[in-house]
């Protein structure tokens, strides 16, 4: 499946996986770039020389095209989009505000800009600063959303603007794939499907919860503050929901989360840590090697738009 994005990037399948905070590290990234896809090293809130360490071993083990994520929140951000274009990283995608202060520094570098929307105005204004492309993401996503669904941003985005869209949101197999190919997408980003990668090195128990769960054991946080955070429900999600309806202040309810996804990602805490993950966490069944998991799904998606 030869597109605009599959072109741009370099990659065999337009397959993208997600930047995810304290998940997206080499292991991972690696593994989904040498199986066709392009593989993101999750920037989050990491100094930049534990981003500096990623990419050197990711390139010790594959010499197919990767990327990094770059959380603009973070207080490392500047030092991380220096790094990049220090070490020659050819694609990035940022989320959590715009990189227009980056843009001329990574383009002369060069670099493939990415940046991740949820709105038909946040895609336009990203094209005027000279995006190559961006990643529509719907409300179905796991962590941060906005408030469209995937089905509605998608087609208002590819209307909206002339750069490729990248599908985000819901998407966890062939049938999405297609589905978003439809809408006028030409690739799509995912990242709950991949938390049960083999080669992902979050604790087990965060795995057993994405493959255990089912279709309605999605919960939103802080959507009363504008901070809306989506991940699997447990303990933690039912007292943030709890104070949040008594009226409790953004940083009383903050200060619950404080640390909480790398509690669950890396010490496996999945009663009072943060489950990241989307909707589609009840269609994750099986645990596989990103190779499998990325032919499966493209199999499935060449069958359904009748390319096979």
């Amino acid at each position: 499946m030869k597109t605009r994005v599959t072109e741009l990037l370099g990659i065999q399948h337009p397959i993208i996986q997600g930047g995810m905070a304290w998940v997206a590290e080499n292991n991972l990234a690696a593994a989904v770039s040498e199986a066709g896809g392009l593989g993101l090293v999750g920037g989050a809130s990491a100094p930049g020389a534990v981003i500096r360490d990623y990419i050197r071993k990711i390139r010790e083990v594959t010499d197919k095209p990767f990327g990094v994520n770059v959380m603009l929140m973070s207080p490392y951000a500047d030092e991380v989009a220096e790094i990049l274009v220090e070490e020659g990283v050819k694609v990035v995608t940022t989320g959590a505000g715009s990189p227009e202060k980056y843009m001329k520094m990574w383009k002369e570098a060069g670099v493939r800009v990415i940046p991740v929307v949820s709105s038909v105005a946040m895609a336009k204004r990203m094209e005027r600063v000279g995006a190559d492309a961006v990643v529509a993401e719907g409300m179905e996503s796991g962590g941060h959303i906005g408030e469209a669904t995937t089905m509605t941003l998608v087609p208002q985005v590819v209307d909206a603007v002339s750069i490729p869209v990248i599908a985000a949101g819901g998407i966890g197999d062939g049938r999405g794939i297609a589905a978003s190919f439809m809408l006028g997408a030409e690739a799509v980003q995912m990242g709950t499907r991949f938390l049960v990668a083999k080669e992902c090195t979050v604790h087990q128990n965060y795995k057993d919860r994405v493959l255990k769960a089912k279709d309605i054991d999605s919960a939103v946080t802080g959507r009363s503050h504008g901070h809306p955070v989506r991940c699997l429900r447990n303990q933690m999600t039912r007292e943030y929901i709890r104070l949040e309806a008594e009226g409790k202040s953004f940083e009383e309810l903050e200060y619950l989360t404080l640390g909480s996804l790398r509690k669950a990602v890396q010490e496996g805490d999945v009663r009072n840590g943060t489950i990241m993950a989307g909707q589609i966490a009840g269609m994750v069944t099986k645990e596989q090697t990103c190779q499998e998991m990325i032919d499966e799904m493209m199999e499935q998606a060449e069958t359904l738009l009748r390319i096979k």
